[in-house]
């Protein structure tokens, strides 16, 4: 994804453009004589404009809904994990030295492993393998008392909890908007901005501060929404800050 000077430079970018195309379009027609069509433009310009609004509200609405559910997932795995831990004490040895150092593997991995491969939008792998050891762990338990049978219970539930979302986790990570969403986006930003540098006005200062403010709106809604499609990749990502709290909870 793209990093924070790169969006600066296709704000800049897309900023200069909208002003040479204004530019151009006075040199090639004159604004005297499209002012004589300011009413169809601007009937025009209201329906575009009205339109891509919507169209840009709902995908932002839509990737930042998806960033939010990304970063409770994370939240929830770490707090799985944790209650793994935490119950591990009411187990029988050796079970349970053995479970909570996986435990803490499993924080570490992900902290140190899983969050650069997602960063490079790769597959982590390395935290499903010790997922897997921690169910055999415990599959592995004969309990002989009730009260191990309750931990035993709880542990079990917790660990389908952190299976669960760290499969959401990897489903997340790929996730993106689909290139026909793109495609309406760029070309709506296109024809919004190109329609609102038609218009005739007759003050060009005026005129050049309207287009590039359109201009630095919908560029910057159109940056927001390509940070955040990847919820786990850029400058703006999904922080593995629950699990660096696990990792510290698991380091006595």
């Amino acid at each position: 994804m793209l990093s924070a000077g790169q969006d600066v430079v296709i704000l800049i970018a897309s900023l200069a453009a909208a002003l040479l195309y204004m530019t151009l379009l006075n040199r090639l027609w004159p604004v005297e004589k499209r002012s004589v069509n300011n009413d169809l433009i601007g009937w025009q310009l209201t329906i575009i404009g009205t339109t891509y609004a919507v169209i840009l509200g709902f995908m932002l609405y839509t990737v930042w809904t998806a960033y939010g559910a990304a970063q409770l997932n994370s939240d929830l795995e770490a707090n799985a994990l944790r209650n793994v831990y935490a119950l591990a004490p009411g187990l029988p040895e050796p079970q349970r030295t053995q479970l909570r150092q996986e435990a803490r593997a499993y924080a570490e991995t992900v902290v140190s492993r899983d969050w650069p491969e997602m960063a490079r939008g790769e597959i982590p792998e390395g935290s499903h393998a010790i997922s897997q050891e921690m169910l055999h762990t415990a599959q592995a338990i004969t309990v002989n008392s009730p009260t191990s049978a309750v931990y035993l219970d709880h542990i079990f539930s917790s660990l389908v909890t952190l299976s669960e979302h760290r499969r959401t986790r990897v489903l997340q990570t790929v996730y993106k908007l689909p290139a026909i969403f793109w495609a309406v986006l760029i070309v709506g930003a296109i024809v919004t901005i190109a329609s609102a540098a038609t218009f005739g006005a007759r003050t060009p200062l005026l005129h050049a501060f309207q287009v590039t403010s359109f201009t630095l709106l919908v560029t910057l809604v159109l940056l927001a929404i390509g940070d955040v499609n990847l919820p786990f990749q850029g400058w703006v990502h999904v922080d593995n800050y629950a699990f660096i709290r696990a990792r510290a909870f698991m380091s006595d």
